[in-house]
């Protein structure tokens, strides 16, 4: 029987509908992955085809095709789409055993085609030609790797091809262990027990070559079926494969520039390709995916989580068939990426009405760090650029948000709504986070006052006299090491097993060190201390691996102290031995190094990594080595966690006024567990607000594979017995809140868990759809956020209809413990007041002070340089030039075209005057001394002044002041004569009226021609001609003579007052044109003699006169 690959039996991921742009894994085409395994694999198996495949688009040439790949005119062709398109055969989408001609007319009805898969329409673009290859059924096999936390799977089925069916259950499997290897024996003895002998050997080393290169490459999933095997060798004839995108640092010298490609169903518009620019050369994160265009419904949401949440309420009241995008905004971006991003997004939604008007939610958790005021700023200025569309498109928008500085945020969005008449509804962290879209999509009333949240500034600026004040035993410098006596020893493990990882992570007395120089979120580490009213702060060094060792200053309440900063993590841990925990703020790069460092030190029991973006192969080799030495990691890709009244990681909670609101102060009686940082703090909100507060908090982190799981930090919290109950968000993707449903049927979990599944929405969107954390994607159908949410209700555990409904729960739950006495509520107890930083007070508009300097020519806090008010783009979009340039920064003014020329001309004739001139030979003596470029340039400069090159000036006042005064030019020479004083611009040691110098005559032409009026030139030449009467060589130089003729275009030019030009002459801007024109000249005797490699000068003897005293000669 002859046969040929149909379809790619992705059966691991079934109907994927939800990953991440962020996420790891990304698929690539077939093209590209079996490109990376025709390059790469290492195997003595003869792999054949190698390289033969050709690609086909609307735009291919064929001519050019055939030329390159000459094959495809000789051999029988097998053609399919190459766009991530699941059971191809099936759909009729493979054309097999093919001439040339045969695949072009099977291309006609495929080629630009639109075509339904599953519930995706999408059109037909990208083809791929291979040779056919015929084979028997028997020839056919199936091979699968791909990754899980514990290590990676490898599946085989001795029967591959179109009719493999359920190799979950028919394939035989192999797992290979984290940093463990795979041998040909291995493969042989479990893989290879239905295969005949004679094949063995060559299928065994081909899947031993397949997994190195799966390894070596960084591929997180990898398919083959089905992969043939005859006499001849291997043939690899339909392949699947996905790549961990983070990994890029690694194998970028291997993968080149990989193009991902969209889902099938989705087309990949120019607008998500601008955002993912936006993104890549930002440190923030910036995601937008369309999903119908012509939709109503449009989000602008920061945070990952949020993102998905909004998405979920949005589906969940109706508007799944109006959702027009998916997007996040986190990471603290600028107010001006913020306003890119809002841009594009009000771009799209403006482009075609609907018939009943547009909503637009711009919605978000409470931020940790990112400030809200900054990021609202830049989509308030966007929606000015975009008033009238959105008024004509009738767009209403919903804003609800909350995070540093939010007040002013909010206020400026309401005051934009005002002032352009658009409906702009705003509400704060006193709305439930997801309220605004029951509002926006009209199912719930809009208040019309919403209740105002306090200031920031009432939190920090406590007045009242019952507030408790900073013990004044505090000690100011902790900088010294102390050990404590109150660290938590391991637990001892029994032999032959790990070390048992701890219960309690974190105490009042917990002792970290922070990796990287984050000063911003140590000193919100420090506050939190303060105001939980610890003896001493939690951070008790800094390790920096880009400085020395040295001090550096934080604040303790109100005192200043002195944190150490180490460049050694060894010298740190050396002299703080009462640490247990580290923070890395290492990046994506250097955090598997620093973790693996970290974890070299037995005292450490606990560590947190921020970073996002660590390749998952890294992070399951850091949980493999952290369990066997039984330290806890939080993260990757998280803001940490926090334990009130005892410690916080960096930047968990935000910022103090959110500390204070959510009471974070002080112990509750509710632990929660997260993955996302945005969602943790929301969750600080909606626990204050409902119960008696946060016992506890983590955000494992958003990544596939935390450092830790939902379940291990449930069972620590049933453990703990100042937790009364559990709250869990969980989301789309992985298994793990199963084991909570099974450890709740088992007893081994007792304490009220509510638990919600965020990612609902994943099974409503017809194609897949990247969501904002790297592990939200469904695999399967149990790992779908309804599947899981319906599990944990049948389990025993609370779960709301909806996120929206979540606090109502909680609340619930809580009233009924402190009902039957399980909860005995405390008495709430004020925290001690922390000042506020003096940089946040006037971000806050609290505070004024008077600006150290003032400037008016120059602002470069924007997107781009501002000269004098004028964009740098349009300083070149204009041709300005050197001289216009000049007059934005010098004159604050857009000089006309012919005053520009006239200063480029005299920077060019003033720019060098030969060797032999002072300014000149100084800098030559500085160069040949070996002094560097600044020092030489100075010594020269130094020598400009009255008698060399700074005349300017001074014959600029001194005509001035004779013409103004009605002098005639006789009467000015005879009063400068009699007064004993030179004529400042006239007189010249080399030139004369007899051999002019021809600078002067050419700025003398240019200025006749173009100057409107040229009196004070005209005055000078009449004073020229009494002085070269007398002496030949009193000719008005070419200092006088720009000096003259800049007065003359300073009052003509129609750009100055007649007190503005005599400003400019009185302040020395004249001599300014010397100082930078002969700078060009004396950098180019610089390089000269650095050029010609001149050594020390000494100036011979024979050209010095030595005039001794004669007592001193005898």
């Amino acid at each position: 029987m002859v046969r040929q690959e149909e379809r790619r039996c992705n059966v691991h991921l079934q109907e994927p509908v939800l990953s991440s742009d962020t996420m790891s894994a990304k698929a690539i085409s077939e093209q590209t992955g079996k490109e990376f395994l025709y390059k790469y694999i290492c195997s003595s198996a003869a792999v054949q085809n190698r390289f033969r495949y050709a690609n086909i688009s609307p735009e291919t040439d064929w001519d050019r095709l055939t030329q390159d790949h000459p094959w495809l005119l000789t051999e029988r062709l097998v053609v399919k789409p190459d766009q991530l398109i699941k059971r191809r055969g099936k759909l009729g989408l493979v054309g097999i055993n093919l001439d040339l001609q045969g695949v072009k007319e099977w291309l006609k009805g495929q080629l630009m085609k639109e075509t339904t898969v599953g519930r995706a329409k999408g059109v037909l673009r990208n083809f791929l030609i291979e040779p056919f290859v015929p084979h028997t059924q028997e020839e056919e096999f199936y091979v699968c790797i791909y990754a899980t936390r514990e290590g990676d799977q490898v599946l085989f089925h001795h029967e591959g091809g179109v009719e493999v069916g359920d190799v979950d259950t028919k394939a035989q499997r192999l797992t290979v262990a984290v940093d463990d290897k795979l041998s040909d024996a291995q493969v042989k003895k479990q893989l290879l027990t239905h295969v005949p002998d004679d094949k063995k050997a060559v299928l065994a080393n081909f899947i031993v070559g397949l997994f190195n290169l799966y390894e070596d490459l960084y591929f997180t999933y990898l398919e083959i079926n089905p992969l043939v095997l005859t006499k001849d060798g291997v043939y690899v004839l339909d392949m699947a494969a996905k790549i961990d995108a983070t990994a890029d640092f690694i194998c970028k010298s291997k993968w080149g520039d990989v193009e991902f490609p969209p889902p099938f169903g989705r087309e990949a518009y120019p607008e998500e390709a601008y955002i993912a620019d936006l993104d890549a050369k930002s440190g923030a994160s910036l995601k937008l995916t369309l999903l119908n265009p012509q939709g109503r419904i449009w989000t602008m949401v920061a945070g990952g989580g949020a993102s998905v949440v909004y998405s979920d309420t949005i589906c969940d009241l109706g508007g799944v068939d109006e959702l027009a995008n998916y997007g996040e905004y986190s990471g603290a971006p600028s107010e001006q990426q913020t306003y890119d991003y809002a841009k594009t997004i009000l771009s799209l939604m403006t482009r075609e009405k609907h018939a009943q008007g547009k909503v637009l939610i711009i919605g978000g958790s409470i931020a940790n760090f990112t400030n809200v005021a900054a990021t609202f700023k830049g989509i308030v200025r966007a929606i000015k650029d975009y008033q009238g569309p959105l008024k004509e498109h009738e767009v209403s928008i919903f804003v609800r948000r909350g995070g540093p500085n939010y007040q002013e945020g909010l206020r400026v969005m309401g005051e934009v709504g005002k002032t352009t008449g658009i409906p702009i509804y705003v509400f704060g962290t006193e709305t439930h986070m997801t309220a605004i879209v029951g509002m926006a999509l009209g199912q719930r009333p809009i208040p019309n006052i919403p209740p105002v949240a306090a200031h920031t500034a009432n939190f920090l600026l406590n007045a009242s006299n019952s507030a408790m004040t900073p013990a004044t035993s505090r000690t100011a410098s902790f900088s010294e090491p102390k050990t404590s006596n109150d660290v938590t020893p391991p637990k001892k493990s029994k032999a032959g097993l790990p070390p048992a990882k701890a219960t309690t992570l974190f105490s009042k007395h917990t002792k970290a060190i922070v990796w990287g120089m984050q000063t911003r979120a140590v000193q919100g580490m420090l506050d939190f201390d303060y105001v939980c009213s610890r003896d001493q702060p939690s951070v008790a060094a800094i390790v920096y691996p880009f400085t020395g060792d040295h001090k550096q200053k934080f604040y303790w309440g109100h005192k200043e102290i002195l944190l150490p900063v180490y460049k050694n993590m060894a010298d740190a841990m050396k002299k703080h031995p009462e640490v247990d925990v580290m923070i890395s703020f290492a990046s994506l790069r250097s955090a598997y190094d620093s973790t693996l460092e970290a974890m070299q030190y037995p005292q450490v029991h606990t560590i947190a990594i921020i970073a996002e973006g660590i390749p998952e192969a890294q992070t399951r080799k850091l949980i493999k080595i952290a369990d066997e030495k039984g330290v806890t990691i939080i993260g990757p890709a998280t803001v940490g966690g926090i334990k009130p009244g005892c410690f916080k990681i960096g930047n968990t909670g935000g910022m103090l006024d959110n500390i204070l609101a959510s009471k974070l102060y002080r112990p509750g009686s509710v632990a929660y567990v997260s993955r996302s940082g945005g969602m943790s703090n929301e969750l600080n909100n909606i626990i204050s607000r409902t119960t008696d507060g946060v016992y506890e908090g983590v955000a494992i982190g958003g990544d596939r594979y935390p450092g830790t799981t939902f379940m291990d930090h449930v069972l620590r919290y049933e453990d703990t017995p100042g937790i009364k109950m559990i709250v869990v968000l969980g989301e789309i993707g992985g298994t793990d809140e199963y084991k909570i449903c099974q450890g709740i049927k088992e007893g081994r979990i007792t304490k009220p868990v509510v638990c919600w599944c965020i990612g609902t929405c994943a099974t409503m969107f017809a194609s897949e759809v990247q969501f904002g954390h790297a592990g939200a994607c469904a695999n399967q159908a149990s790992e779908t956020a309804v599947a899981k949410n319906q599990a944990l209700r049948e389990a025993g555990a609370y779960v709301p209809k909806s996120f929206d409904e979540l606090g109502d729960v909680i609340k619930t739950v809580y009233d009924r413990l402190v009902a039957d006495g399980t909860i005995v509520p405390a008495q709430e107890v004020p925290p001690p007041t922390v000042p506020m930083d003096y940089s946040w007070a006037r971000e806050l508009g609290l505070i004024r002070k008077p600006a150290s300097f003032m400037t008016s020519i120059c602002d470069e806090r924007g997107q781009e340089l501002i000269y004098a008010g004028m964009a740098i783009t349009e300083v070149f979009k204009e041709e300005m030039g050197i001289g216009g340039v000049l007059g934005l920064l010098w004159f604050q003014r857009r000089l006309p075209r012919y005053a520009c020329q006239f200063i480029e001309m005299c920077l060019m004739v003033t720019a060098d005057h030969g060797p032999a001139v002072s300014g000149a030979h100084n800098t030559i003596v500085c160069a040949r001394a070996g002094k560097d470029l600044i020092s030489s340039l100075t010594s020269g400069l130094l020598t400009i002044g009255d008698r060399f090159g700074g005349a300017l000036d001074a014959a600029a006042k001194q005509f001035s002041k004779a013409f103004d005064s009605g002098m005639l030019p006789m009467e000015f020479v005879n009063k400068m004569k009699k007064d004993g004083k030179l004529i400042m611009g006239i007189g010249h040691r080399v030139k004369s009226i007899n051999n002019p110098d021809m600078r002067v005559q050419i700025l003398k032409d240019f200025v006749k021609e173009h100057f409107p009026s040229t009196q004070l030139l005209d005055y000078a030449l009449e004073v020229e001609k009494i002085t070269t009467s007398k002496k030949p060589n009193l000719i008005l130089n070419v200092d006088g003579f720009i000096g003259v003729s800049f007065v003359d275009l300073l009052r003509t030019c129609g750009g100055f007052t007649r007190d503005e030009a005599d400003e400019f002459v009185e302040i020395g801007a004249l001599n300014g044109i010397f100082v930078l024109g002969r700078s060009m000249g004396f950098i180019g005797h610089y390089l000269d003699q650095k050029r010609l490699k001149q050594g020390l000068y000494r100036h011979p003897w024979d050209d010095i006169s030595y005039v001794l005293p004669e007592h001193m000669s005898m």
